[in-house]
């Protein structure tokens, strides 16, 4: 959960301590039987541990005669929400709804840095690769398949690595290379598609070694969108980080991770040598 995130939380918590304490309800466990929930339950909500729902906003400013206040704090919620969306309430109509959405965002954006560790990045992926990854969630989140519009919107994408005077600074784990999506006929279909667009005038795409120095550690892969946006990806949800202050640690976070990738010839040798990689395995 983000900083963002546990702080509206907290807030949001305290606000309502506060309504229950102004009832005449001394204590989380008087409140929790006159709502007959679990004193666990108004523990963890109090304390911003746990996101109430909009049922639950609503019977706490019924039993604590705050119903003023309701339209107010349902509004808290649900930006709650919008900061940390769980993937299977995203993808539940499939995965093409989500690749959709993007494009405002990419249209709207000057300056992308991208930091993938172990896949490659979406806008430069096949359609064979992107195909592949997109199956992998419509399994793992057991949701509707629709991997072949999802597939056509996420190539969209690329229109905007040849418009407009964008800059894209990408960097790649050297793991995303052999990070096998598809098989070694569409592994080196994805890494002829990077050797072939890293010649890009605006795209900068640095490769970090597995066996590189750094100075941060790889955490989770994100993509930050000028200076107003963050988006980080989990096994359970992607959540949006908007606060300047949290943006500024992800920008430290990626120009540390720059200090230990490599560009041009050097990056190149890496993707052929991982080209030669799945060559061996098809003739094996």
């Amino acid at each position: 959960m983000t900083t963002q995130v546990e702080e509206a939380l907290q807030a949001l918590g305290a606000r309502l301590r506060g309504f229950r304490k102004d009832a005449g309800f001394a204590s989380g466990r008087a409140f929790a039987r006159a709502t007959s929930w679990q004193e666990s339950k108004v523990s963890r909500i109090e304390n911003g541990k746990q996101r109430p729902s909009e049922d639950d906003i609503r019977v706490w400013c019924e039993r604590t005669g705050q119903g003023d206040h309701l339209g107010d704090l349902v509004a808290i919620v649900r930006h709650v929400d919008e900061l940390w969306l769980e993937w299977r309430r995203q993808l539940q109509t499939g995965v093409e709804k989500r690749q959709r959405r993007a494009l405002p965002v990419y249209a709207r954006t000057k300056v992308f840095r991208i930091w993938h560790p172990t896949v490659i990045w979406g806008t430069l992926q096949t359609a064979e690769y992107a195909a592949e990854v997109f199956k992998q969630g419509v399994s793992y989140y057991e949701i509707p398949n629709d991997t072949e519009a999802a597939v056509a919107k996420r190539l969209e994408r690329q229109q905007y690595l040849y418009q407009g005077d964008r800059i894209f600074n990408v960097l790649l784990g050297e793991q995303a290379l052999y990070t096998n999506f598809g098989g070694p006929e569409a592994m080196k279909g994805q890494l002829d598609r990077l050797l072939a667009i890293m010649r890009l005038p605006r795209l900068s795409m640095g490769i970090v070694p597995r066996s590189a120095p750094t100075s941060i550690w790889p955490g989770n892969a994100f993509s930050m969108f000028d200076d107003r946006l963050v988006l980080v990806e989990t096994y359970s949800a992607e959540f949006s980080v908007t606060q300047p202050r949290e943006i500024d640690l992800y920008t430290k976070a990626f120009a540390l991770l720059k200090q230990s990738a490599i560009y041009g010839t050097a990056a190149r040798d890496l993707i052929l040598t991982a080209n030669q990689h799945f060559d061996q395995m098809t003739s094996d």
